[in-house]
């Protein structure tokens, strides 16, 4: 068996995850699929000194230790304040979302108090809760939470469609209309895809380009056959942020990413030796990316020969021959990118790593794969 290997990149993001977002060792091994112990093990050496390889014993400093507990302690006080906070939204729904929320929330805060700020009475709540519901009611009580749990496990972007499938995989059995009610109901609504087309502004080098061998044929019956790729770009307060990525069009898995300061060769030549990585040595592999000067340049057609990469370009100026690599930052931007400001460019680098390797590529629903993950349905025709 061929030994994998992860570019440092990969490691600190992963490092990043685990010491700055919350997440538990055990859950980030099963998100990113590496050993819990070499997780554990990259913790350790990465250190207190990010400008390090990955040397160092791997622990904070006292100092550090305090600032991070006061920094949930915190986090924890803004909540609890908020949370009536959040209620008063309500204000604009029906008295039965409101009566609801009453009783949700009356062992926390006293009924008056709640019933004052939510404009209602405390005679007409305490009649609602005597009132007997209608079958139609209990059953959207009893499949309500399966709703919004699917909503806010897609971080507020999955739509009726595919909140529908996550809600029969639970269990229950209703359709999509009911669905398109519950979530109109609840104020649900997935952010809107925007239409416009990117535009290809990029030198291109006449040196190293290929024909259109793709021609458009986004699909593929085995993996490792056809690779799209592509590079973007991330406003931060630091600068611009340039994220280049390797799908597989078997799974629309992501096998390979980067992500960089400057747009030059080297952003998608690691992309693409991050996908050699995790994927082996290709054998009949064809590569399709765009006539940038990245792809055209020396060292990432150098690496394309090494490993017996066939190439395959789209023609100029016409974005419609990488559709399925320009879906992928679409659905990148409007889930997640666009909702957020990011203020240094490792805020970005840590989303960006978040998105890919924890939502996109073992979680979120990809309406081509018959709306499973790409890791599941990889694991359906017997991947792992």
């Amino acid at each position: 068996m061929q030994r994998r290997k992860f570019s440092r990149e990969f490691k600190v993001e992963a490092v990043r995850l685990v010491r700055e977002r919350g997440v538990s060792v055990a859950q980030a091994s099963r998100d990113i699929a590496v050993h819990e112990n070499i997780l554990r093990k990259w913790v350790k050496e990465l250190g207190a000194d990010l400008k390090q390889a990955f040397p160092g014993n791997g622990q904070m400093k006292p100092e550090q230790l305090e600032i991070d507990r006061l920094r949930r302690e915190v986090a924890k006080l803004k909540a609890e304040r908020d949370n009536l906070k959040k209620g008063r939204s309500l204000l604009r729904e029906g008295v039965d979302m409101r009566f609801g929320f009453i009783a949700k929330h009356r062992a926390v805060w006293p009924v008056a108090w709640l019933c004052e700020t939510l404009g209602v009475s405390r005679s007409g709540f305490h009649a609602w809760l005597k009132r007997s519901r209608c079958a139609r009611s209990r059953e959207d009580d009893a499949i309500m939470p399966a709703v919004r749990a699917s909503f806010v496990a897609s971080d507020r972007t999955y739509g009726a469609r595919r909140i529908w499938r996550d809600v029969l995989e639970a269990g229950f059995s209703c359709g999509l209309h009911k669905i398109e009610r519950l979530m109109r109901a609840q104020a649900l609504r997935a952010r809107p895809r925007r239409r416009a087309l990117p535009r290809d502004d990029g030198e291109r080098s006449a040196s190293a380009i290929a024909p259109n061998v793709l021609d458009r044929q986004f699909t593929a019956d085995q993996p490792n056959r056809k690779w799209i790729a592509d590079f973007t770009y991330i406003w931060t307060a630091e600068g611009w942020l340039y994220v280049a990525a390797v799908v597989d069009l078997f799974s629309r898995r992501v096998v390979g990413w980067s992500m960089r300061a400057e747009m030059n060769a080297q952003l998608v030549t690691d992309a693409l030796l991050m996908a050699v990585w995790r994927r082996g040595r290709p054998d009949a592999l064809l590569h399709h990316s765009d006539r940038g000067s990245q792809y055209t340049s020396e060292q990432f057609q150098r690496l394309m020969a090494d490993n017996g990469v066939d190439c395959s370009m789209s023609r100029s100026g016409n974005v419609w021959d990488n559709a399925a690599m320009e879906s992928f930052f679409s659905s990148m931007k409007t889930e997640r990118i666009a909702r957020r400001v990011y203020r240094t460019r490792d805020a970005a680098r840590a989303d960006v790593f978040d998105y890919i390797e924890r939502f996109y590529n073992t979680i979120r629903r990809h309406s081509t794969n018959g709306y499973l993950s790409p890791v599941e349905f990889e694991k359906k025709v017997g991947l792992s």
